[in-house]
């Protein structure tokens, strides 16, 4: 049943329940461009979808975006929609794996983003606001460039699809992230990843209005506030067959909307555990090509490893470390040294200063030597591998030793007595202890 948001909320409606199905979550995207009709533009000329990049395919914003395309473009007044994934700084997308992930959508149509030639700026959030949210952590100017795109064409209706989880640099993904971040240029990448690793990724994982989310939000308030911007807001979660279903939708164009979905992902992708000894974590290997993207294995898993513990992170599809060749080539200089040696770096050195975003995923990526991070890469050496801090497993071995395909999502009991916890989908939520 569709519901309209409880009192005090300005989302236009949402679906909430213990699984959403896809013909449901179909009739729901259709509904939701219905109301975009009804509430922004009747009869667009132009449409822009902005939905996440391939590693967040799971989520089944590509396929929700081609629905969202087909409805639009094939309108009866004529109407021109574009895509433009919101890439921030990862590889952008492929032609073949625009069509694993959009489907129908003519590759014309699908527009590239580019952060350091394709940004314009549009404004700063002050230091001393900064300063203020962050607890005196932070206190530089936070510069806001945005992909020129979303600025320079007469837009009548901008769909921003995201999937709302517990995430390291905002607290919780999606809403204004999906286009301040993943369509900012490298300085506002830059500026709002260090300020985040500032305040300590323990202390923002799964807080739902972060020092940047404030950030964020006066920066859309006070420079995109004219943008005809409409919000689908997804919550998922692993069902007791250890699938990811759709268990909340949302829809409407102001933070109301948000702050529904991420209370929602609150309370089904924060799971609570004992603490935990060893964490085996697979990393799908279509989308999980870089340590970039698939620390994230680190960062959703740390609360809920005990000290000294292990996690062993299974990725078959892992040949590099940065989404680009200038961070590939600071990851491999400077490793993942730790907290306290990286911020040491940082201060000291320029190009650390220039690539801060860089400098705060070596912040994410350390464990600070509490716990142990194995990699099983598909591609990469021991001695790359073992050259960034990290511990090597040949992949063949821990793949017979832990075969993942066969293993249940949660604790598992090896055939030699080991028990471990199994998590085939680490970027779908967050483990801590109590």
């Amino acid at each position: 049943m569709i519901l309209s948001p409880p009192s005090g909320s300005m989302a236009w409606f949402f679906e909430k329940k213990k699984e959403i199905t896809r013909d449901e979550i179909k009739s729901l995207v259709i509904k939701s461009a219905e109301e975009c009709l009804q509430r922004i533009c009747p009869a667009p000329k132009k449409i822009l979808l902005l939905p996440p990049d391939i590693t967040r395919a799971y989520s089944g914003c590509g396929w929700i975006t081609e629905i969202l395309y087909n409805y639009f473009a094939g309108s009866a007044w004529g109407c021109e929609v574009y895509v433009l994934p919101t890439l921030g700084q990862h590889v952008p997308h492929t032609e073949e794996q625009n069509k694993k992930v959009f489907g129908s959508i003519p590759e014309s149509k699908i527009l590239k983003h580019d952060a350091v030639n394709g940004v314009k700026k549009i404004g700063d959030v002050p230091a001393d606001y900064v300063k203020k949210v962050t607890s005196g952590a932070a206190n530089w100017d936070i510069s806001i460039e945005i992909n020129e795109i979303l600025l320079s064409r007469e837009w009548d209706i901008i769909l921003n699809i995201g999937h709302v989880v517990p995430h390291e640099v905002l607290g919780f993904a999606s809403h204004n992230k999906n286009f301040l971040i993943g369509l900012g240029g490298t300085a506002t990448i830059s500026s709002t990843h260090i300020a985040s690793a500032c305040c300590g990724i323990e202390n923002i994982l799964g807080s739902i209005v972060s020092p940047i989310r404030e950030c964020l939000n006066k920066a859309e308030n006070d420079f995109l506030g004219s943008l005809p911007l409409v919000y689908i807001q997804l919550v998922m979660m692993l069902n007791e067959r250890s699938e990811l279903v759709h268990t909340g939708f949302y829809c409407g164009n102001d933070f109301e909307t948000y702050l529904l979905a991420a209370k929602h992902s609150m309370q089904e992708n924060i799971i609570t555990v004992p603490p935990l000894k060893k964490i085996i974590a697979f990393m799908d290997c279509d989308k999980f090509e870089s340590t970039w993207v698939a620390n994230k294995a680190i960062y959703r898993t740390r609360k809920a490893l005990v000290d000294n513990g292990e996690l062993i992170i299974i990725a078959p599809g892992l040949k590099r470390f940065g989404e680009n060749s200038e961070a590939d080539e600071i990851i491999r200089r400077y490793g993942y040294a730790g907290t306290d040696e990286i911020i040491k770096l940082w201060r000291a050195e320029k190009k650390l200063q220039e690539m801060a975003h860089v400098t705060a995923h070596l912040i994410h990526g350390s464990s600070n030597q509490r716990f142990k991070v194995y990699y099983a890469p598909g591609f990469l050496t021991r001695e790359e591998i073992e050259g960034v801090n990290y511990r090597y497993l040949d992949l063949v071995e821990i793949l017979r030793k832990y075969p993942v395909g066969k293993m249940k999502y949660g604790f598992n009991t090896m055939e030699d007595g080991e028990e471990i916890y199994f998590i085939n989908s680490p970027a779908s939520g967050m483990w801590t202890t109590k």
